[in-house]
């Protein structure tokens, strides 16, 4: 992308994995609401389900996630003891023993259970949930802290994905973000995986981190790439060090400017898909036969708070200190904090402190932010059709993506939108004409690119 255009839009603007996005919520949903939305979900809609492990055995300075560093075990025994009782809580509410489809382990880091305790939290979700035939089962794993005993049992509970964290090889990069991960113990893992059966495998990795160059992220893409990974997410480093002290530790004269965070993005684009790799959306990329590469294909691709997915489930259930739930009356967050957390749990109520309710044109706006997002196209007409909506009322918004479209980013016929391939990393520069919300909590996003 031309310099000029990358410094013009490198806007503060939503990754859109909620509409409204989580900066909207308010503790006006509490407990006792979300209690209220449980009871009243249909006894035959699809879940998806979502633990969060909030603690890791070292700080990464680059991350922006829930979690708390411990060295020892104790503390995330009783934490997960808490977990198990909220899992019977939620149960408890609903209608009766529904059926997930999806069920995804996230951190922090899920690979600090020892292996029994992450087998009886899978056990603990079958006894009160029915988990699909099918079902993706998919846990997000930190090679350094994984060892063979926890592998085989996630094989033993059914996990069908693995998400490995790299985001580069480089070890000077590794040094200066304090994660230490050499290539030989990714590599480890990897075959561990395979061997137990676990055979479709993430890689994350991350541009935009400090000491990175274009010439040092192709060559951490062309080694992650030599593992044949089902599918590779490349993120951009979001720097807040407002919202995450730790950040701070990272010598902000080492992150590449904006021009160079743009030209990463490309090569890393391109080199990706030199490997014969599919584009999905922003930032996900996937083999030709991957289920998500199918979906993006035939126009059934969705977004939530994993990012890109092939889960078409209405209702996430959040389990854990900041887990995020999304039900069709609204979405619910857990307490951040452990300890409140464990606290609202073992009084025996839900931790639910903050959320919002969605309504008729949120949910209208949600479909269309979630359209061009996948799609990277949208029929403001079609989508309006099904919500029964006057798609007239949208053409102000329309009329503002005349920049992106001057600028060949973006090509708008009435109501028809198709983002160009040069205007596909500013997509949600183009999705927030649709978003009401936006100029609240612009400031707590993190850049376009």
């Amino acid at each position: 992308m031309h310099p000029e255009l990358a410094a013009k839009y490198d806007l503060r603007v939503p990754r859109y994995t909620s509409y409204p996005t989580a900066p909207h919520f308010t503790p006006a949903i509490g407990p006792d609401r979300y209690a209220a939305w449980l009871a009243a979900l249909p006894s035959d809609t699809p879940l998806s389900l979502y633990v969060h492990v909030a603690y890791c055995a070292e700080m990464c300075w680059f991350c922006g996630c829930h979690t708390k560093i411990t060295h020892k075990y104790a503390p995330v025994a009783d934490y997960m003891d808490c977990v198990w009782r909220e899992i019977d809580m939620v149960a408890g509410l609903l209608p009766g023993k529904m059926t997930a489809r999806h069920l995804h382990f996230g951190g922090g880091s899920p690979t600090i259970l020892t292996p029994k305790d992450f087998s009886a939290t899978v056990e603990r979700l079958r006894q009160r949930f029915r988990l699909a035939e099918d079902a993706e089962i998919a846990v997000e794993l930190d090679p350094r802290t994984a060892d063979e005993a926890y592998v085989q049992a996630m094989a033993d509970s059914g996990v069908t994905r693995a998400s490995i964290g790299v985001q580069d090889f480089n070890p000077e990069v590794q040094k200066v973000i304090n994660r230490i991960q050499p290539y030989d113990v990714t590599a480890r893992v990897i075959d561990w995986l395979r061997t137990w059966g676990v055979s479709h495998i993430n890689m994350d990795l991350i541009y935009g981190l400090p000491l990175q160059t274009v010439e040092s992220l192709n060559e951490t893409i062309d080694k992650a790439v030599g593992f044949s990974p089902s599918r590779i997410s490349l993120f951009g480093y979001a720097h807040v060090p407002w919202m995450k002290k730790h950040q701070r530790l990272i010598p902000e004269e080492t992150l590449p400017g904006t021009e160079e965070r743009w030209r990463q993005y490309d090569a890393a684009t391109a080199r990706l898909t030199s490997h014969g790799y599919v584009q999905v959306g922003l930032d996900h990329f996937a083999h030709a036969d991957d289920e998500m590469a199918i979906a993006l294909r035939e126009k059934r691709l969705h977004r939530n708070f994993q990012g890109y997915t092939t889960d078409a489930a209405s209702t996430l259930l959040g389990f854990g200190a900041s887990g995020i739930g999304s039900l069709p009356q609204g979405y619910v967050a857990n307490e951040g904090g452990i300890h409140a957390y464990k606290q609202m749990i073992r009084a025996g109520r839900l931790a639910t402190v903050r959320g919002v309710g969605v309504s008729a044109d949120d949910l209208l706006r949600r479909a269309l932010i979630e359209r061009l997002m996948c799609d990277l196209s949208l029929d403001v007409d079609a989508v309006c059709a099904r919500f029964g909506a006057d798609p007239a009322q949208f053409d102000d918004d329309l009329e503002k993506l005349h920049g992106l479209q001057e600028d060949g980013l973006l090509v708008r016929q009435g109501r028809r939108l198709t983002i160009t391939d040069e205007g596909r990393p500013l997509v949600r520069a183009a999705c927030a004409v649709f978003d009401r919300y936006l100029k609240v909590g612009e400031a707590r996003h993190s850049k376009a690119v």
